[in-house]
């Protein structure tokens, strides 16, 4: 049988490529008793830091960590608990939580940026710095084009007339699924 697709799977690849650079960062994250989710959250709040930020409001940890808000709960919860962060509510708008890092939690982010930092090294000298930057800029036309942040365009539906034969009905146009 042939199969009905035509390109290879884009999301399963990106899948792949994403567990083969993570499986270089887990063991830096399990020495360090930290979670994948935990290492995102803290590394947007060490970027946040080293420019000058005074915090992030839970919100934009979620989106730019890639976590749902009843998880990101649970894993703010326990980095607060471990000494990692601070929450508290945001003095202009008391239903907003901005978040900080402690300084273990900054002492963290330090030491697991160098490792992961000689990584990318690593995988620029194996790739090219080029190809390196065609990946990187790549990745972000991709995510422009498709819009992570807009909702998935509506689906043509066929429109039917009530009175027409079913045979009339076979020249309408196929709406296309996307994965």
């Amino acid at each position: 049988m042939v199969s009905p697709f035509a390109h290879r799977n884009l999301p399963r690849l990106l899948l792949q490529a994403r567990e083969a650079v993570m499986a270089h960062t887990r063991p830096c994250l399990r020495q360090q008793a930290l979670s994948d989710q935990q290492w995102r959250v803290l590394r947007v709040l060490g970027e946040d830091h080293g420019q000058g930020g005074q915090g992030v409001e839970t919100g934009r940890i979620a989106r730019e960590a890639f976590l749902l808000g009843p998880s990101l709960t649970g894993v703010l919860a326990r980095m607060e608990r471990d000494g990692l962060i601070t929450r508290e509510r945001d003095p202009q708008d008391q239903r907003r939580s901005v978040v900080r890092p402690t300084e273990q939690g900054l002492r963290l982010v330090d030491t697991l940026s160098r490792s992961i930092e000689s990584h990318y090294v690593w995988l620029e000298q194996s790739l090219g710095k080029d190809k390196l930057g065609q990946l990187y800029g790549l990745l972000d036309e991709l995510i422009r084009l498709e819009g992570p942040a807009l909702p998935d365009p509506p689906q043509p539906v066929p429109h039917r007339q009530p009175s027409a034969p079913a045979d009339a009905l076979s020249n309408q146009p196929t709406t296309r699924i996307s994965a």
